[in-house]
This record gives C-alpha cells, sequence and structure tokens, in this order.
C-alpha cells in the first residue's frame, strides 16, 4: 500500500496563513494529497484561546466540506531565557513546534506564508541591525534543515495580492493584536515608516526584495570561496588553520575565511569585532590568544585554533563523567569534559577492543608515565607533552585508564603497552574538543 502523502502548512489563523492554507487545499484536493494545518498557541495574548478555537471550527468546516484538512497544535511552555527577547523566544519555539508536528504527521515539507512585503521589512531590519551579507538575504524561498523542507511559496507575492485572495474568497481570519505594539521592531517599521516609505518609493516593496535575491547569491558565493580558501588553510591533519596560509589572503578574503569558519566552530554568527581582531592581529607573535563565547582561539605552532571552555574546577569536578563502557566503534560524547572520544576499528597498531569495556577517565594528577613506542622507555607526562609540544590547553583532556593500565592520552595516542596482537579486534582512539555534532553516539556506562 502506497504510504500517505501529506504537506504542512503553519496556520497561525490570520489572513496570510488562512490564505495560503486555503489555496493548498484547493490544490491537494484532486491530488489526493493530505493537508496538516499547524497551529502553535504561543499563550503570549489574552486572545490566543480565542485563536484556537477559530482555527478547530473553521478547519472543521472545510473538512465537512471535503478538503483533506486535519488540524494539530501545541501550545509553548516556558520563557525567555535572561536578556533574550520575547520575539526570538517565540520564534525559536514555533520553529521546533512546527518540526514537531510535521514529522508527527509524515509530512516533510512545512509552507509557510510569509511574502514580499514580509521579505521588503526583513532586508530593512537587518540592514539597520548591521548585518552582512547573510543577513540581507533575508529568507530563502526554500530550505532545508532539521530533516524537513520549509518552504515560501508566496514570497515573490505582493502583500495586496495575498489580501485580494483572502478578500476574493470571503476567507475569515484572526487579527493579532500584538501586530499594533510599538514594543517590536517589526511592528515599529510596518507601522512607522512603510507608510512613508512607500508614498516616497512606491517600488520599495519589489526592490528591497530583489536585493535579497542578490544577497542571497552573493552570500553563495562567498561560501563558496570560503571553503576554497579554507581547505588550503585546513590542509594539515593536526587541526585548526594554518596562519601563513591566512596571511596570504587579501584582508576582505581571510575576513570570509575566519567568519565561516568561525560560524562551523561556534555554531553561530561571531561578533564583527572578533573577525576584525583576528584579520589584524594574526601575524602578531606566538602564543595569542583570544576569548569568545563559550571558549577561547588560541594560535600554536603556526596554526588558529578554536578551544571549548570548561566549567570552573569545583564545578568540572562533579560533571566530569568517570567511567565509559566501548564495545564498538563510534563516537561517545563527554560533555563533562569538553569534548568527544572518537574510537575507530582498526586491524593493527590499535587496543584491542577487550581493554575498553570498563574504562576510567582522570584527571591529570602528577606521577603518571607514558610509553610513546615499543622498547622505549615510560617518560612522564610532562617531558612527553613538551617533547611534542602539546599547547596547555590541550593537556586538561580525560587520561583513559583500564584496569590500573594508562591506555590513552589525548595529544599523544596509544601507551604502547596496550597494543594489541594481530587478529585481536583492535581500536585506535582520538580526542575532539567540542561536544561534537548533533546525533554523536552518547557514552555508554
Amino acid at each position: 500500500m502506497e504510504p500517505r502523502r501529506c504537506i504542512a502548512v503553519a496556520w497561525s489563523g490570520g489572513r496570510d496563513s488562512t490564505a495560503l492554507l486555503h489555496a493548498t487545499l484547493v490544490a491537494a484536493r484532486p491530488l489526493g494529497v493530505q493537508v496538516a494545518a499547524l497551529h502553535v498557541h504561543h499563550g503570549l495574548s489574552r486572545h490566543a484561546d480565542e485563536w484556537l478555537a477559530h482555527c478547530e471550527q473553521q478547519a472543521a468546516r472545510w473538512a465537512a466540506s471535503g478538503h483533506p484538512i486535519v488540524l494539530r497544535h501545541e501550545r509553548l511552555s516556558g520563557r525567555p531565557a535572561r536578556g533574550e527577547s520575547v520575539e526570538a523566544w517565540a520564534r525559536r519555539g514555533r520553529y521546533q513546534a512546527l518540526r514537531r508536528l510535521a514529522l508527527a504527521e509524515g509530512a516533510r515539507v512545512v509552507l509557510l506564508a510569509q511574502h514580499r512585503r514580509d521579505q521588503a521589512e526583513t532586508v530593512l531590519l537587518q540592514a539597520l541591525r548591521g548585518a552582512g551579507t547573510g543577513g540581507l538575504a533575508a529568507m530563502p524561498a526554500q530550505i532545508e534543515r532539521d530533516g524537513l523542507v520549509w518552504s515560501r511559496p508566496w514570497l515573490a507575492w505582493s502583500s495586496d495580492a495575498v489580501a485580494a485572495y483572502a478578500r476574493r474568497r470571503r476567507l475569515a481570519h484572526v487579527e493579532d493584536d500584538s501586530n499594533s505594539d510599538p514594543r517590536y521592531a517589526r511592528n515599529r517599521l510596518r507601522l512607522q515608516v512603510w507608510p512613508a516609505l512607500s508614498a516616497a518609493f512606491p517600488d520599495a516593496e519589489a526592490v528591497l526584495a530583489d536585493t535579497a535575491g542578490w544577497a542571497q547569491q552573493a552570500s553563495a558565493c562567498l561560501a563558496e570561496l570560503a571553503t576554497l580558501d579554507l581547505a588550503a588553510a585546513a590542509s594539515d591533519a593536526s587541526g585548526g588553520l594554518a596562519i601563513p596560509a591566512l596571511a596570504a589572503l587579501s584582508p576582505a578574503r581571510r575576513a570570509n575565511a575566519l567568519r565561516h569558519w568561525l560560524h562551523g566552530q561556534l555554531g553561530r554568527a561571531a561578533p564583527a569585532t572578533l573577525i576584525e581582531r583576528l584579520v589584524d592581529e594574526l601575524a602578531g607573535p606566538a602564543g595569542r590568544r583570544w576569548p569568545v563565547e563559550g571558549g577561547s582561539l588560541h594560535v600554536h605552532r603556526g596554526r588558529l585554533r578554536y578551544v571549548a571552555g570548561r566549567a570552573s574546577t569545583g564545578e568540572a569536578a562533579s560533571a566530569r563523567e568517570t567511567a565509559l563502557s566501548v564495545t564498538r566503534a563510534g563516537r561517545y560524547r563527554l560533555p563533562g569534559w569538553g569534548g568527544t572520544l572518537q574510537v575507530e576499528r582498526v586491524r593493527t597498531g590499535g587496543v584491542p577492543f577487550a581493554w575498553l569495556a570498563q574504562l576510567e577517565l582522570r584527571e591529570r594528577s602528577g606521577g603518571e608515565r607514558f610509553q610513546a613506542g615499543l622498547g622505549r622507555p615510560p617518560r612522564s607526562l610532562k617531558k612527553q607533552f613538551q617533547m611534542l609540544g602539546v599547547p596547555a590547553w590541550e593537556r586538561a583532556a580525560p587520561l583513559v585508564w583500564s584496569g590500573g593500565q594508562l591506555v590513552f592520552v589525548p595529544g599523544l595516542g596509544l601507551d604502547a603497552r596496550v597494543i594489541g596482537l594481530p587478529g585481536q579486534p583492535q581500536a585506535r582512539l582520538h580526542w575532539r574538543a567540542g561536544t561534537g555534532p548533533p546525533g554523536a553516539q552518547a557514552p555508554a556506562g
């Protein structure tokens, strides 16, 4: 039996999303496609319960007339974090709820009702916030994120065209009273600035929307250029970026490469002031350090590296994992230590898996001795670190023990005394600062 096809529409009950939902229902009906109308109850307005009731009644009427609609809704809980705006909190919670609802219905596409005026307003707001080309690119017509395709089919439609569609079909909708609240930046722009702007420049909506399109193309080109430059700067397997390769770039290309690299390291855009400092200061003396939220940047042996921050000593002692069971290859996240232990299956030169079933994770206490190779005498960790030039911030990673024997030291590798014999199932261990990408295997035991 062919699985049911389903498409989702984000439906607030307002005019724009109601018009989009109606148009989707009309198109889906002859195709036998189910439409999931997704409503998020933010709990911010005293009218929120009434809006949900309106959607329930309207969905019931459409269903009774033969339209393929199912309504699903979710109420947000919690509150904004300290320093977070209500707008940002509501937007993040809304998209998370929409994702959950869509996946529960088997939908892989969610339609959003933003139109050309929304796009133009976003360009202006981003420009006023000092955004670069990424911000001026505003909203993409379609993007794949978190396992879903988010599509804005009306992004090229004018707001007047959407309003006309709703009027012709006499679509009942709700009015969000918060749209008249000037505390919100978009409302101030919409109520106080846009009327004067459109009166002076009648084509402002279309021109600003076109600006977003140009910015999207420019952002794509900059991303491709950064990929090429970073490939040259990161060619060394030791990690980080080579300072000479960055210094060979023009200041503009250097800033672009650093901006993209830091976004990948931090999971968010780096402050413009940090990019400016790095462009100017990377060629300075060795041993430099730049603090960033969640960690710091260091230059060591001619390479720029990001080091994730750690809790204070007292907090770390209680939060750090002390035991780990490894039975197969994979990534084992150790958030208490600020990193991930990667286990790679190998044929030779590894530690037998039998050693890894019951591991202890310890911090350095002094006196530990490490054998770097067969036939070489064990030496203190301090001397081994100094010989290999392991930077100080990498020496705080966990030491891996098994049965009283030191097995693995981040920055040094496997102790020669645990290397397995040919024919034994073996593994090689690697330590990576940072907790690894989403979906990394959680530590067992």
